[in-house]
């Protein structure tokens, strides 16, 4: 029986299939014990008209290596093509974004020569669930989910991560000054899960201040988590702060499968020219070599990519004239790293690995237990686009609707109070929210949202959507509106 690991790789599109055969030489060369199982993903999958980019034979082989090397895919341009990423990461769990951004100055030009962060994105949530509705002739909506144990499994992971490496400080990141109720229990999570590690150092910033942070003195931070959109901004910006996009390898971790790939896209403006830096491939294979068990080989590759970096063998993206020795191609480099395997870099620090950093990360979430969910009110969502917009016409008429004390309680367009009392000056799309609530705050029923649906659709209005105003233990589940 053979000892070797079987993986799934996939060569991708543009410049993949190169810094994929740079990549595998480099392994290979090093003594990783890999079994490969190709299949073809991306462009050519897209177009035989599998919206996802990926056959089932692909799936198949995930199912069973639960170790996926992918380099980059090209998305046709045009409607209907799934993003391969986000499908891979949410169809297999892969919840936990993981990209090491460490600078190699001088090696690699960087302002921040300290630099050595670690960017913990939550993968499966937020705006990325992909739901997205044009509901009027003017306004479109995306939703924004951000679930409980979604939240802590990431929050815990992050924790864990420092912990098992040795990282002093865990940082949170969100925009919970305005999104109060999702970010803001994202927040909220964070500090319940800190106090259980009361050895790492935490702090929270808002992600606007935090991203410039980052592009300014990305030194004072060690580990950072964030949510799925932030984390993927911040990813690249701390990466290109570093030195290069092109450098930046991650791990994308589930419970079973991971996901191992560069940070960057397909590049086919330079697709075909031996132009391409395979560094950012290799990077996620180290990580990926640790995950299975081979941190030795993990180890060799790592040690001798840094000392080509520090006897100045570069490719194109990174060479700096007067301080490189030399500008190499995509495959002359993979073979200077070749040539390398054994030797550790003089000026940089060495890179360890250790059987204690293959161990799976034990990720329990705290038992939960469920809160009485009561039914107060209801916003109906509402296209109207007549009589000047007039936010008083359509609150007098609205207010005509009586639902077993289900009454009008304000209109919002754009989220800005209208009605009543609104400000003239507030200029209206045709999206009108209208919130109706009873006069003392008291449960209703469904029944009651029904009939006044039916009462609204008799007034002659479009309601394109509803949204259930809960409490959950009394506490409300809802945002306020502004002055209400």
């Amino acid at each position: 029986m053979s000892s070797k690991r079987k993986i799934t790789v996939a060569y991708g599109d543009g410049i993949g299939p190169e810094i994929m055969k740079a990549t595998l030489a480099i392994l290979e060369a090093a003594g990783a014990q890999l079994e490969y199982d190709v299949i073809e993903i991306g462009e050519k999958v897209y177009l035989k008209g599998i919206s996802s980019g990926m056959e089932p034979r692909a799936i198949e082989s995930l199912r069973e290596t639960k170790v996926f090397l992918k380099s980059p895919i090209t998305t046709p341009q045009g409607g209907g093509f799934k993003s391969l990423n986000v499908t891979t990461r949410k169809s297999f769990g892969l919840y936990a974004n993981v990209r090491p951004c460490k600078a190699y100055s001088p090696f690699v030009k960087t302002h921040f020569p300290k630099t050595d962060l670690v960017i913990i994105r939550e993968n499966e949530e937020d705006l990325y669930a992909g739901i997205e509705h044009r509901q009027t002739q003017e306004v479109y909506q995306t939703l924004k989910l951000i679930s409980e144990p979604g939240s802590e499994k990431i929050i815990r992971y992050a924790f864990e991560y420092a912990k098992k490496y040795g990282r002093k400080k865990v940082t949170c990141m969100t925009k919970d000054n305005i999104m109060k109720l999702a970010d803001g229990h994202f927040h909220k999570k964070f500090d319940e899960v800190a106090k259980e590690y009361p050895e790492i150092q935490t702090d929270h910033k808002i992600i606007d201040i935090g991203t410039a942070l980052i592009a300014e003195r990305p030194e004072i931070f060690d580990v950072i988590v964030t949510l799925n959109l932030y984390g993927d901004i911040i990813s690249d910006v701390a990466a290109q702060v570093t030195g290069s996009v092109g450098l930046g390898g991650s791990a994308n971790v589930g419970e079973e499968v991971a996901m191992f790939e560069a940070i960057h896209g397909s590049a086919p403006d330079i697709a075909g020219k031996d132009m391409a830096n395979p560094s950012g491939l290799l990077n996620g294979a180290i990580m990926m070599l640790v995950h299975i068990g081979q941190p030795d080989i993990a180890e060799k590759v790592a040690n001798a990519w840094m000392k080509t970096l520090e006897d100045g063998i570069h490719t194109g993206d990174i060479y700096q004239e007067g301080l490189s020795s030399k500008k190499v191609g995509t495959q002359e480099f993979a073979q200077a790293i070749i040539d390398r395997l054994g030797q550790e870099p003089a000026k940089m620090s060495p890179v360890t690995f250790s059987k204690e950093d293959t161990e799976p990360m034990n990720i329990k979430l705290t038992p939960k237990t469920k809160a009485k969910k009561e039914l107060t009110g209801v916003d109906v969502f509402i296209d109207w686009d007549e009589e000047g917009r007039d936010p008083n016409v359509i609150g007098d008429r609205l207010r005509q609707a009586n639902a077993n004390g289900l009454q009008l309680h304000l209109i919002t367009n754009r989220g800005v109070k209208v009605f009543p009392e609104g400000l003239k000056e507030t200029f209206c799309t045709d999206h009108w929210r209208c919130r109706f609530k009873t006069a003392d705050g008291s449960p209703i029923s469904h029944w009651d949202v029904l009939d006044l649906l039916r009462q609204i659709k008799d007034m002659g209005f479009d309601f394109i959507k509803t949204e259930h105003l809960y409490t959950f233990d009394g506490v409300r589940g809802y945002s306020l509106a502004q002055g209400e």
